[in-house]
């Protein structure tokens, strides 16, 4: 991971943090078990969850700590397993979500106009409940069960995204003095294409600079921004140098924009040789495993 595209050994990693809202387990924390698994044994661990704005605000406190000094380098982690809560026999929300993860290691730079520009961070806390899974997953050991009951309203949610990103997204521009067209790449909560679209003709970026991939993954929840940016990376559409903008929105309801400019560096250092293991099962398949873990019938 770290060691392959930072060229960083996981011992000189000082900070992980694991933005996530179906860890695998509450306490001890989830970020423990990645270090453990990196042998990153000098590292501070925390998790956070503000859902499927998690990455961001992971970022912006890990951003703070290495500008404060207390860490000199930190890795940023979204990783979401949304299969496990999702109710597989309701298709408005079904349809909707996926699973995946990514990370970023960051560290302090000398160079000057790099890293984090301008970030905004909020909460709509009285409109809570209009995106909330109540109670949550089964004990950890035990299989998953059907103990989540979602609230979904769709239609509130697009509205209230739209302009919390919009709004958040023209404040961190309006600081830097930068104006929407020069905006290099925006790569926004992949909730779907049609918030996307919306909050980009708000904010004045042209379309054809906001980075989409929700067509093969679906919501990732924390997991988006972090998953598109590599994508980004690996298709060459992020250049050196590049004003980068990151709005987001999740449950909560949690809000944040994030415009920073990327540095002269753009590959890796070299190509992991950490291989996934093999998957002999069709999507289908995996999701009748998911259901029958529940104890739900498959229809």
């Amino acid at each position: 991971m770290s060691d392959a595209a930072a060229n960083v050994n996981p011992k000189d990693v000082q900070l992980i943090v694991l933005a996530s809202c179906t860890f695998d387990s509450m306490l001890p924390n989830s970020a423990s078990r990645v270090q453990q698994k990196l042998g990153a044994k000098n590292a501070a661990c925390y998790d956070i969850n503000t859902a499927c704005t998690g990455f961001m605000y992971g970022l912006s406190t890990a951003n703070a700590l290495i500008k404060t000094g207390v860490v000199k380098n930190a890795l940023v982690i979204g990783a979401e397993t949304m299969s496990q809560p999702v109710p597989w026999l309701d298709r408005s929300i079904s349809v909707l979500f996926g699973d995946g993860s990514a990370a970023w290691f960051l560290e302090a730079t000398e160079e000057e106009n790099v890293g984090v520009l301008s970030e905004r961070l909020g909460c709509i806390a009285e409109a809570r409940d209009i995106l909330a899974i109540e109670y949550g997953f089964s004990p950890p050991g035990e299989p998953a069960r059907n103990l989540c009951d979602w609230n979904f309203q769709g239609q509130d949610i697009f509205k209230r995204a739209v302009n919390a990103m919009a709004k958040a997204s023209s404040e961190v521009l309006k600081e830097v003095g930068l104006k929407p067209a020069q905006v290099d790449l925006c790569i926004p909560h992949q909730a779907n294409k049609r918030i996307i679209d919306a909050v980009a003709k708000k904010v004045g970026v042209p379309t054809e600079r906001a980075y989409v991939n929700v067509h093969r993954y679906g919501n990732i929840s924390s997991a988006t921004v972090p998953v598109a940016t590599v994508e980004a990376l690996e298709e060459n559409r992020m250049v050196p140098g590049a004003h980068v903008l990151m709005p987001a929105f999740g449950a909560g309801l949690t809000w944040s924009a994030t415009l920073l400019r990327w540095g002269e560096r753009t590959m890796p250092y070299r190509q992991s040789d950490v291989e996934l293991p093999p998957c002999d099962k069709t999507g289908l398949e995996l999701i009748h495993q998911i259901m029958a873990d529940r104890g739900q019938p498959i229809s």
